[in-house]
């Protein structure tokens, strides 16, 4: 969570000299070329038809959905809104790796889930100026949760078959064809001109947010139970916040806190309805 907690105050420093397309794909080409060595250094044998299934629903989250979606929400809403936003992800994990693993969690967690994610709702539209009123950038936030959430569960579940970094890995490799792509366009459509600061972001985001984090993240959700684990991203929107403050001199209204506060204890309750059923 450490590493994961820049990644949305860089990315919302990049944008502006580095469009949001390329940041979103550009970082993922330069994770796979990592990736790709790593894995013939190592050996790695190939995944399996099936295993390449769910390598796709995890390249679409953590690849192609969550970089792609908050880059251009950055591009308008501060660092540390989308960190409250973004703070649902710890519940809407847990919420899919409840349907991925099948199981069956007391009706108070889902109850919980929901007031989480109203409580996220009603923040969004009130940083945007009222109810009725939320912004595009609300929309691909939430986006990004859901993308991201789908990543984390099969992720972590596939992550006890192929190992934490091979999994990062085989997505990274698997999406990078429509990637690079996607950076050619980027470059095509807009000359990136970044300052040496926004450059050394993205080369934070391409090596870390997109490829070493994943090494440590996966490998704490494949020794679960994942939604114990996931409870740890509970400490990911107070950092992110700060760092922005830090980095970016975003100011800590109050909104933003209570905002912020609302929503960690939202999904923290949920996570934690989920254990105490899991634990018995």
């Amino acid at each position: 969570m450490a590493a994961f907690s820049f990644t949305v105050p860089f990315t919302r420093g990049a944008v502006g000299g580095l469009s949001p397309l390329f940041i979103g794909s550009a970082r993922a080409v330069v994770a796979a070329l990592l990736a790709a060595a790593a894995l013939a250094f190592t050996r790695q044998r190939l995944p399996d038809r099936r295993q390449w299934a769910r390598l796709a629903v995890v390249a679409g989250g953590v690849v192609l959905g969550f970089p792609l979606l908050t880059s251009y929400a950055l591009t308008t809403a501060p660092a540390s809104h989308g960190a409250v936003v973004i703070a649902l992800l710890p519940a809407a994990t847990a919420v899919l790796a409840v349907l991925r693993g099948k199981e069956c969690p007391p009706r108070s967690f889902w109850v919980m889930a929901g007031v989480g994610a109203l409580a996220a709702l009603v923040f969004a539209s009130l940083q945007g100026g009222g109810f009725g009123r939320l912004h595009w950038s609300d929309l691909l936030l939430f986006g990004a949760v859901l993308a991201a959430a789908a990543g984390y569960a099969e992720g972590g579940l596939l992550a006890r078959e192929l190992g934490s970094w091979q999994t990062v890995s085989w997505a990274l490799v698997l999406a990078s064809p429509l990637m690079l792509a996607l950076t050619v366009v980027a470059v095509t459509q807009q000359a990136q001109t970044g300052t040496a600061a926004q450059w050394a972001a993205f080369a934070y985001l391409a090596a870390v947010s997109m490829f070493l984090g994943f090494f440590a993240w996966y490998r704490g959700l494949a020794i679960g139970p994942m939604a114990q684990v996931s409870q740890v991203q509970l400490v990911q929107p107070v950092l992110t916040i700060a760092v922005a403050a830090l980095l970016l001199g975003e100011e800590l209204t109050w909104p933003t806190m209570f905002g912020g506060l609302a929503v960690i204890v939202c999904a923290g309750v949920a996570v934690r309805i989920r254990l105490d059923r899991t634990t018995k």
